[in-house]
């Protein structure tokens, strides 16, 4: 079956069964139950090319699961991953969703704006460096000196994973500085003058903020697992298990010639890999110090979103403080009041009695008890007053 950019191998009981006509209804039904996914394959040269292959011809490229491809569904929620199988290393860091073998790379969803950059970055650092180099000297020369440096080179699945990982702890980081550059003002201006906008504004920041940190934790646990466990890191060889397997190292197994993503000829990675790992299939000291770096690059971006974190909380608690104060300075508004109001509850008390309908005598020829009447209650409402206020004092109801 042949499709863009590349051609599925011919399966012989496939192809006789496909001359009945009920063979061939039931590949056309399988086909449109089956869409074809658009993937983006890199090869060792940097060339690029657009592939609309199903599940199952992915599977049988890279000779991998189908719960492993179920990993790099766009529509199912799965943490990150880097699974490292047999033939082909699973990468699921974000939007980056690839597969990488020992010879290419395929990424999912190509058009993507985020995974156009790693598609270039691929393209650019996957070819050897040396290719292309002394322009001016013979062929000969040209050869020898690559043939010469190959031993220094990293595996082609070291280099791609590290374009991958690249990407994405840029990628994180990039949006932590945006995060910050527009909390950090928010939050300083929240502390300034509390409103309902401004305290919108820092909700939503900080709801960003925990989304983002969930997002680069999951990446930071990934490679944290990866470099606690040596056999897992060892799996992500595909070069040195590619050599121990080939007719070189003497296996007798060659799946090179099986696989539908390699050639006849062993890559220059896994001439690299077989002459640099070839006596210590365990040592995983290259891959541990790729993965040791990225680590240190996303636990600072983690550090930076903690930091924020504690900012945020630092001016939460100081808003509390604030509201806290002026819920205080209510409450003591409301015992001046309250004092207030049963002291003039008092002077209406008085009031009300001398108001009474009732016949009395003394207050013809006693006009001035009138006088003394309201100056003595009014200065038993002050005493009364003052009282109050002496004793919320000392009990420490209001301040001094």
């Amino acid at each position: 079956m042949a499709m863009d950019g590349y051609v599925v191998p011919a399966d012989p009981a496939v192809a006789s069964a496909a001359t009945t006509p009920a063979a061939v209804v039931i590949a056309a039904v399988k086909k449109k139950t089956q869409p074809a996914t658009s993937w983006i394959l890199v090869d060792s040269a940097g060339q690029g090319t657009i592939l609309d292959a199903d599940k199952h011809a992915i599977m049988h490229r890279v000779q991998i699961h189908a719960r492993d491809l179920r990993i790099l569904d766009p529509l199912l929620s799965y943490p990150s991953a880097i699974l490292g199988r047999e033939r082909a290393i699973v990468l699921n860091l974000e939007h980056i969703k690839a597969i990488i073998t020992a010879e290419e790379v395929l990424l999912r969803d190509p058009s993507d704006e985020n995974v156009v950059p790693v598609v270039e970055e691929l393209q650019r650092r996957l070819p050897p460096a040396r290719e292309g180099q002394a322009s001016g000297e013979n062929h000969g020369t040209q050869q020898a000196d690559v043939d010469g440096g190959e031993e220094d080179e990293s595996p082609f699945e070291f280099r791609a994973l590290e374009v991958a990982l690249e990407a994405i702890c840029s990628f994180l980081a990039a949006r932590t500085t945006e995060l910050e550059t527009a909390a950090y003002p928010a939050l300083d201006e929240l502390t300034s003058k509390i409103s309902s906008r401004n305290l919108d504004r820092v909700r939503k920041l900080k709801s960003a903020m925990t989304r983002l940190t969930a997002r680069v934790q999951k990446v930071r646990d990934e490679l944290e697992q990866l470099l606690d466990d040596d056999d897992d890191m060892a799996d992500l060889y595909l070069s040195r298990k590619a050599s121990s397997s080939s007719p070189v190292s003497g296996s007798g197994i060659d799946w090179f010639a099986a696989s539908p993503t390699i050639g006849s000829k062993i890559s220059r990675a896994s001439r690299a890999s077989m002459a640099t790992v070839h006596g210590d299939e365990n040592d995983v000291e290259e891959l541990e110090m790729l993965l040791e770096a990225y680590f240190m690059q996303i636990d600072s971006t983690l550090n930076k979103l903690t930091t924020l974190r504690e900012y945020i909380d630092d001016t939460e608690d100081y808003i509390n403080i604030q509201l806290d104060n002026h819920r205080n300075q209510l409450i003591q508004l409301e015992l001046f009041l309250s004092a207030g109001t049963v002291c003039l509850s008092i002077y209406s008390l008085v009031a009300g009695i001398f108001g009474m309908n009732i016949p009395y005598t003394w207050n013809k020829d006693y006009g001035y008890v009138f006088i003394w009447v309201v100056v003595l209650t009014g200065i038993l409402c002050l005493i009364v007053f003052l009282g109050i206020m002496s004793y919320a004092r000392y009990k420490g109801l209001i301040g001094s």
